[in-house]
């Protein structure tokens, strides 16, 4: 008797809400990148190193020029980050 492989299905729903509460990204971002996931921020010195802070669904939560107050903020609200590249 053969082994039946199984082959799992996940949807695109199923992948946009892993992590969901639990895990925040930080991702350093260019002045030029801001406002189109903060529409709401003024216009910024592009010679600022800013760094924001995204749900794992991409929900913008925090945008800064201090690194490590994205690590306070994700604390505060209890999410474990990881950084992109």
């Amino acid at each position: 008797m053969g082994l039946k492989a199984i082959t799992p299905q996940v949807t695109k729903a199923d992948l946009a809400h892993l992590g969901a509460g639990e895990v925040g990204y930080i991702r350093k971002m260019r002045a030029d990148e801001v406002s189109r996931c903060f529409p709401e921020a003024p216009d910024i010195d592009p010679t600022l190193d800013l760094w924001a802070l995204f749900g794992a669904d991409g929900t913008p939560i925090l945008l800064t020029d201090n690194r490590s107050s994205t690590f306070y903020k994700a604390a505060e609200d209890e999410l474990r980050t990881v950084s992109l590249h």
